[in-house]
């Protein structure tokens, strides 16, 4: 891929079980926070794959929208776009109805020294809107913090492990699930929890900070020397393919690729491709953030890019010197500070 154009239509590609997935369930799809680092691929993908079904439905995407170069984008994909500060009352009550609920608002970056709101956009916000859409189907994004890090030859944590979520980011996640489990169980609105680590975008994630690393020769950090990751467009099409899995109370899904990735290979492996040295600074723990989503395998199928193929892909962007985002993942945070 040689432009944002080509990156675009290619995290916008739906498949013919998205389509039929959408097909399956009624009404519109409104997706809250629509202005993240995912949300326009999300929304772009929503309206193609509506498109190309020839269905009946709307996207809708609501953000604050401070970029307006971002919401006219999102109009020219076929989004609609609705301009809303959520942790604002009467904004939110104007908010337009929708049979279906894709929750992606929160805070992540910058929590330290901000706790305070990311506590308000993580745990109270999802009260307001549980309430104003309990008669909708709500999919919950949510993150793999929430999880202990696990042994590295444990195949990573499942479902079935209780949250044990390190520092004020990821506790804010936990409790973030909580209070929508809580207003599902309230109000029997169906919901999924998202449990999603690492998406792969060539303009930020895990593998272009390494790929950036080792071109720019600096060392790469070992302290979390294995991680999951995801092809950011197969990761959309799981999170609305969510959408026919909710129930009361929700229901929760692992979403990461099938691999439990070693940092120094994938660094090795970039550096073949971009004829540089990897160099490497500490030593890999026995231990690290790590999730099972085998379930989302059976569900929804293997994700459809594969980890070497998402490595050249980031090679060669990097390679081509393409845009980025200054939006690091801090994948090597071993005590929950971000």
């Amino acid at each position: 891929m040689n432009s944002i154009a080509e990156l675009e239509a290619r995290l916008a590609e739906p498949s013919e079980r998205l389509i039929a997935d959408l097909r399956s369930i009624e009404g519109d799809i409104l997706v809250l926070g629509v202005g993240g680092k995912m949300g326009p691929s999300l929304a772009g993908l929503a309206a193609n794959a509506i498109r190309e079904g020839g269905l009946n439905k709307r996207v809708i995407g609501v953000s604050r929208f401070t970029n307006e170069e971002a919401r006219r984008e999102l109009a020219e994909a076929g989004v609609e776009t609705v301009s809303c500060d959520l942790l604002n009352e009467e904004e939110l009550a104007k908010l337009p109805r929708a049979e279906n609920v894709i929750y992606m608002a929160g805070n992540k970056f910058g929590t330290t020294g901000r706790e305070h709101f990311t506590w308000a956009m993580n745990a109270y916000l999802p009260g307001r809107v549980a309430e104003k859409y309990k008669d909708s189907r709500i999919v919950v994004f949510s993150s793999g913090n929430v999880y202990p890090l696990s042994p590295v030859g444990g195949g990573g944590v499942d479902e079935s492990v209780s949250p044990e979520p390190l520092g004020e980011y990821a506790q804010s996640c936990l409790g973030r699930e909580r209070v929508f489990e809580y207003f599902s169980r309230k109000n029997g609105t169906p919901m999924a929890i998202y449990r999603l680590n690492y998406a792969i975008d060539l303009r930020y994630g895990v593998l272009l900070e390494l790929a950036r690393s080792v071109r720019d020769g600096r060392p790469v950090d070992l302290a979390m020397g294995h991680a999951n990751v995801i092809w950011q467009g197969d990761a959309n099409e799981m999170a609305l393919r969510c959408l026919t899995q909710c129930s009361s109370p929700p229901r929760t899904i692992n979403v990461t690729g099938p691999e439990t990735m070693s940092i120094r290979w994938a660094a090795g492996e970039l550096a073949k491709r971009l004829g540089r040295e990897a160099l490497f600074a500490g030593e890999e723990q026995e231990t690290a953030l790590l999730s099972n989503a085998s379930k989302s395998h059976q569900l929804f199928g293997y994700p459809r890019v594969s980890l070497l193929q998402m490595i050249d892909w980031v090679a060669d962007w990097v390679k081509a010197d393409g845009p980025t985002w200054n939006k690091p993942t801090h994948f090597q945070e071993r005590k929950g500070k971000f």
